[in-house]
């Protein structure tokens, strides 16, 4: 077997945003479909967003996948988020915390996202407990585009509710066991999942929620 070396395992970055890895893990669908969701799903009669609704998508999903159901993610360290825009099949997610650790300037964190859903465009500024956070991506299964600042990738989709404010235009996409990080503190970010959703494993430092800025005027973390 031919040895390779580290920086041809690292190399090359691409549209100014990630750096891919040559790993590939194949998602399982273990003969079952995808179940497919309309937005009304997830909102209860006085439209309130329904976060046990959405936590019912998402460990469909994570059975489509065969990623394992852990006991921490059936209790109250596994959450979903509408963002407070009301359109949680376009812009939302489900995340847990697995480690955040402020003197040790460490955090890992899940990312689970439903077939074509985004996480809103934000950035990590600098506050008194933290400095500029700074992330990579992993993802493990379904695939994702990420996007960063930099030179805007030609065709790029926008999503509704974010076609007067984005600022993040350069795309990557990232397959089962690709990596991508972001490029620089501060600067604005955001991800899309695919066809099959996406659960994807984030590498940062300490992860301080004073920090987040968002682009959309409107959104609520």
């Amino acid at each position: 077997m031919t040895e390779i070396s580290r920086r041809e395992a690292i190399g090359g970055l691409v549209s100014g945003v990630a750096v891919t890895a040559s790993l590939v893990a194949p998602s399982y669908a273990g003969g079952k479909e995808l179940p497919r969701y309309s937005n009304d799903r997830f909102y209860k009669s006085s439209g309130e967003f329904d976060a046990d609704a959405a936590k019912k998508a998402y460990y469909a999903m994570m059975e489509y996948h065969g990623y394992p159901i852990v006991d921490r993610l059936k209790g109250d360290e596994f959450w979903a988020l509408d963002f407070g825009l009301g359109k949680f099949t376009e812009v939302g997610m489900a995340g847990i915390f697995w480690i955040n650790r402020k003197e040790d300037d460490y955090f890992g964190h899940e990312i689970y996202l439903l077939p074509g859903q985004m996480i809103p465009e934000h950035k990590h500024v600098k506050t008194v407990d933290a400095r500029p956070k700074m992330e990579g991506w992993q993802a493990r299964h379904g695939w994702v585009h990420i996007y960063g600042e930099g030179e805007p990738t030609f065709g790029i989709e926008i999503p509704p509710t974010h076609k007067d404010c984005l600022v993040a235009k350069a795309q990557k996409k990232l397959m089962p066991g690709e990596v991508g990080y972001l490029m620089g503190p501060e600067q604005w970010h955001w991800m899309r999942a695919g066809d099959k959703g996406a659960i994807v494993t984030e590498y940062a430092s300490y992860h301080d929620g004073n920090a987040l800025r968002f682009s959309h005027p409107k959104v609520v973390f």
